[in-house]
């Protein structure tokens, strides 16, 4: 089976289905696991490199104005891909390539496989969704399961504990709130979040309102970049009261709706809770 992912959190998926050895084409975003590196990219960005968070927002807002995306699709690197399957996503129709964008006029007519979470749950059913079009629907079963057991561990080790009120920013300039499955992972782990509400879009806020949620922890997740980026990115904001301020990768544990989901709650309860939880392997947190 010849499988083209056109969103990272689905290559994950198919990653952690133990599938990675049928994908064929991934998006150029793509950078986990490490086994895609060697694969075509069949997507490319309109954002020019080194463009600072302003000018990606400005990008993506023009973008979105002309009903246009800031990704654009090979077409004819994805027909030569020849896809028995497409995974792809319908979240966003700015900063991803969304299914209706696939031409119809491709050779033979591939299952498109349609993610849509906007929670941890819906992370779940999209898993079971790709594992039934790869005929791995066991695996689904024991992805899933593996995957609640750690979160119920983490809900377990956190329980009874002190809450710290958390702000989670997906974007510092302008600012964003940690939207979608950001507010769960925030409780689960053993916080709350005072910006976001669980199964929402993340939306742009003012700062006001990052100062009247009186954080007691920050935690900047900047889409798409790392730890230490975000880290960076973050000292601009100058003090938020007594805040303890934390950066951390966006893009592998917050941004997409894939397993590493869970890697994320981890990665949260241990800042917020760290003699009852330790990070999951390779996760930094980063403090400004």
């Amino acid at each position: 089976m010849r499988i083209v992912s056109l969103v990272p959190a689905a290559t994950e998926i198919v990653w952690a289905l133990g599938a990675t050895d049928q994908l064929v084409a991934v998006t150029h975003d793509d950078d986990f696991p490490a086994a895609i590196h060697r694969l075509p990219r069949i997507t490319r960005s309109t954002i020019p490199a080194g463009a600072s968070a302003r000018e990606i927002d400005a990008h993506v807002r023009e973008a979105g104005a002309r009903g246009e995306s800031t990704f654009h699709l090979d077409e004819q690197a994805l027909r030569d891909a020849r896809p028995d399957v497409i995974l792809g996503q319908t979240l966003c129709a700015v900063c991803a390539v969304t299914l209706d964008r696939i031409p119809a006029s491709l050779a033979r007519q591939p299952e498109v496989v349609p993610l849509t979470a906007s929670s941890i749950e819906g992370m779940f059913d999209d898993i079971r969704r790709v594992a039934t079009a790869l005929h791995r629907e066991g695996d689904a079963d024991r992805l899933v399961d593996e995957l609640r057991g750690r979160l119920a561990r983490v809900a377990q080790r956190v329980a009874g504990l002190r809450r710290p009120r958390v702000a989670c920013l997906e974007w510092l300039d302008p600012l964003f709130n940690g939207g979608h499955w950001v507010p769960e992972q925030v409780r689960i782990a053993g916080g709350e979040d005072v910006l976001g509400t669980a199964g929402a879009r993340s939306r742009e806020i003012a700062w006001h309102e990052v100062v009247a949620g009186r954080p007691e922890i920050v935690i900047a997740m900047p889409c798409g970049w790392d730890a230490s980026r975000a880290a960076r990115e973050a000292e601009a904001l100058g003090r938020i009261g007594a805040a303890r301020i934390v950066g951390v990768d966006g893009a592998a544990y917050f941004s997409r709706p894939g397993p590493r989901l869970v890697d994320g709650t981890e990665l949260l309860a241990s800042i917020f809770h760290p003699d009852a939880v330790s990070p999951p392997e390779g996760a930094m947190a980063v403090a400004v």
